[in-house]
């Protein structure tokens, strides 16, 4: 496929740090193709100290037409968007951004809803199941959101950061008041257990949890897409564990990005 850029071609983005992992620009792209849109996707890695001046000088760009946002920029992201949808001001993270016409900025987070729609793909319950979260930045906040309207036993959040763990389980009963939550504990005893850290996406990087503890008969689901078999789901599956990589979370709101991001 051959993208024919020109001066009428509207600018689409995945603003990351690092940029080398990600695949979403393929995928948006073949869509863009495929709806004969003028439009094209790149990737930019931008440190976290320039992200402010990165999306303010993003206001100025007419034939700008948004950004999809990843580790580690999500939460960040969320206070520069002039609106938010409901879901991504309860989370507090966004992973979608669109320019409108006169240049303010809209913000939502569909990180959640294409994580659910990889599992049910994959045909993994999530109504009444023991689910364990490990992590509280923007992609676990939208999961546990997510997770938490499909009506799960639990929802057990894990977290190295007190104070993150503390404000998402504070903001996750203020939303879903009507399921359990629990803080901190062992993996242990849960259906569905979740990486929604970026561990994983080095090859130094440490196991967000232990896979030894698991319980047999498990689901172990990770958010990382590159490696898409990361050493926490090789482990796993070594383990006779059920695996399910991050790469089925695009896949499941690669429907809904194209949708927010081109519509007029």
């Amino acid at each position: 496929m051959t993208l024919a850029i020109s001066g009428t071609t509207r600018l689409f983005a995945i603003v990351a740090h690092p940029a080398h992992h990600v695949r979403t620009p393929q995928a948006m792209n073949a869509r863009f193709a495929a709806a004969g849109l003028d439009a094209v996707m790149v990737a930019c890695d931008v440190a976290p100290e320039d992200l402010a001046g990165f999306v303010s000088g993003l206001r100025g760009v007419r034939n700008f037409g948004g950004l999809v946002v990843t580790v580690p920029h999500k939460s960040a992201m969320a206070a520069l968007c002039d609106r938010l949808s409901p879901r991504a001001e309860a989370a507090g993270a966004v992973n979608v951004l669109r320019r409108e016409a006169d240049g303010t900025l809209s913000g939502d987070l569909l990180d959640g809803e294409g994580f659910v729609a990889g599992l049910e793909a994959a045909g993994h319950a999530i109504a009444g199941r023991r689910i364990c979260l490990v992590g509280a930045g923007g992609a676990a906040s939208a999961i546990a959101l997510a997770l938490a309207a499909r009506g799960p036993a639990r929802i057990t959040l894990l977290n190295r950061s007190p104070d993150k763990l503390t404000a998402l389980a504070q903001r996750l009963s203020a939303h879903r008041p009507d399921v359990g939550i629990g803080i901190g504990g062992p993996v242990s005893g849960h259906d569905l257990v979740v990486n929604a850290t970026s561990l994983g996406l080095r090859p130094d990087d440490p196991l967000p949890f232990d896979v030894d503890a698991v319980d047999a008969g498990a689901v172990v689901a990770d958010v990382v897409m590159d490696p898409e078999r990361t050493e926490l789901l090789i482990r796993a599956a070594a383990r006779g564990l059920i695996a399910h990589p991050g790469r089925a979370m695009l896949e499941g709101q690669l429907s809904e990005m194209f949708a927010f991001l081109t519509r007029a």
